[in-house]
């Protein structure tokens, strides 16, 4: 086997781990952005640790078939960079749709969530979801809403016992 063959396998590997290990994973087409612009996109995935990576589309698509998300290969057309996220399932979408609003250039073309197939609506439904810290704050208030009216009705049960007895 050719050395050129080897490598491209060891790539091709490489990507399917990083398909099957992601919590979320969004494709894009980034033709028209600038350097800066890509730069700053780059920048503020890293910080979210999102991992932003061009491959080959023969490569990307082989991967996509050994690990399972064969409905990923018609997406795979033109130029592509896929955002690949083990922690937080929202973040790349977050992100990417952002940058999108912003800059015309970036279109979204399809997204993986936990193994599922999502189209452009689903992923840009998914930006829009409140992070994760956010939406435990919302589980929290909900949990403590029925606790706060109860502490609320005695004090004005007892408030108004008092102002009786005076």
């Amino acid at each position: 086997m050719s050395k050129v063959l080897e490598a491209k396998k060891a790539v091709v590997t490489e990507i399917a781990d990083k398909m099957k290990a992601s919590a979320s994973m969004v494709v894009v087409d980034y033709r028209g952005l600038n350097v800066a612009q890509a730069t700053d996109l780059r920048k503020q995935l890293r910080e979210a640790g999102v991992e932003f990576k061009v491959y080959k589309n023969s490569m990307a698509r082989r991967a996509a078939e050994a690990s399972g998300l064969e409905g990923l290969n018609e997406h795979l057309t033109g130029p592509n960079a896929i955002a690949f996220s083990t922690d937080d399932v929202i973040a790349p979408a977050k992100i990417i749709n952002n940058f999108a609003k912003d800059n015309e250039a970036l279109e979204i073309k399809a997204g993986v969530f936990e193994g599922t197939l999502a189209s452009v609506e689903e992923v840009k439904a998914m930006a829009t979801l409140p992070s994760r810290e956010g939406l435990l704050s919302m589980l929290l208030s909900v949990l403590q809403a029925p606790m706060r009216n109860f502490a609320l009705a005695t004090k004005a049960v007892a408030d108004q016992k008092e102002e009786q007895g005076a």
